[in-house]
């Protein structure tokens, strides 16, 4: 069992805060002090870094991120927000993936304890709840996940896309999700639906339960396809290609999350972005107040951004639309 302060200071006949101010490197103390306290610290096998600030506060530094799919090129950037922000206050991170099982996010909360993590930022596996553990924790997915401590506003997301698309004369859409079972998507498609204008018919699909033809849609009148991820534009992107039509001369499409490859591809990818900086400021600062017991805000919704490029453009044969469009990313 690792010592304690006070037990190292009465072991050696001083007080707590004099081995407090030898591990800081703060405060006066007499050489003869300072070494001999030295010794006794090398001697139960303190290293430089996080064990001494254990020993100092009780704290280890490290805190952990448990993550539901590492190979989703969004956690990935999720991953070094986290860190980047962490690492402004001092703190270094553990990361574990849940590869979306629901057990293995158990065992990993459980190892991040083991290990000694200050607190835990958790993005969870979709459709699971996170019960209390013994530790601070931070929970980042949908404002309808209970206990959420900040989030992307998803549901402002999902009105943003129907307004732009809306906005460039498309009557009918067609709007993809991968999973019921996803609160955040199904915050983007509930925000999409609300705001559908009169006149307006939007089809939904859900991926995980039969993909649709995207041709045939786009033949029966379809002009638009929002998707709640980059990845699934992607697939109703180039299929469409595939089919010969032109994206966005025929059919506009459109995703979220502005995941690395959205900018690249062509036509580049309309997209809304989350604000991944402010996002895991906001987790970090979560788990720092409650290590300090101090009181919490309110969860937070953080508003998502608008990238306009080439895949989005007027619905063909509106009147209203002129038929050129601005290439390069436009933020709203």
């Amino acid at each position: 069992m690792q010592p304690k302060l006070k037990d190292i200071a009465k072991q050696l006949g001083v007080s707590t805060a004099t081995v407090s101010n030898v591990l800081s490197g703060k405060g006066r103390v007499s050489e003869e002090t300072r070494k001999l306290i030295s010794e006794k610290i090398r001697e139960i096998g303190y290293r430089p870094g996080g064990p001494g600030r254990a020993l100092r506060t009780g704290r280890s530094g490290v805190l952990g991120l448990v993550l539901p799919d590492i190979s989703n090129p969004l956690f990935p950037a999720f991953a070094q927000a986290i860190e980047a922000a962490a690492s402004r206050t001092g703190h270094g991170i553990l990361i574990a993936d849940s590869h979306g099982d629901p057990i293995a996010q158990t065992e990993a909360l459980q190892r991040m304890i083991q290990r000694g993590a200050d607190g835990i930022v958790i993005v969870p596996c979709r459709g699971t709840q996170v019960s209390s553990l013994s530790l601070p924790i931070a929970i980042i997915d949908s404002a309808a996940t209970p206990g959420n401590s900040v989030c992307a506003d998803h549901f402002q997301g999902g009105r943003m896309a129907v307004e732009h698309l809306q906005g460039l004369g498309h009557k009918r859409l067609v709007l993809l999700g991968h999973s019921r079972r996803s609160s955040v998507q199904t915050a983007r498609i509930a925000g999409m639906e609300a705001a559908l204008e009169p006149g307006t018919r939007a089809d939904v699909f859900w991926l995980e339960e039969a993909a649709p033809d995207f041709a045939a849609l786009a033949g029966e009148g379809a002009t638009a396809f929002a998707a709640t991820s980059d990845l699934h534009a992607l697939t109703a992107l180039t299929r469409l290609q595939g089919a010969g039509m032109s994206v966005p001369g025929d059919v506009s499409v459109l995703g979220f999350d502005d995941l690395s490859f959205s900018a690249q591809i062509t036509p580049g990818l309309t997209t809304l972005a989350q604000n991944m900086p402010e996002i895991a400021a906001a987790a970090v600062q979560h788990l720092l107040l409650q290590l300090d017991e101090a009181p919490l805000p309110a969860p937070r919704l953080i508003p998502m951004k608008l990238l306009v490029r080439g895949s989005t453009g007027p619905a063909p044969n509106d009147p209203k639309q002129n038929k050129t469009t601005q290439q390069g990313d436009v933020t709203t």
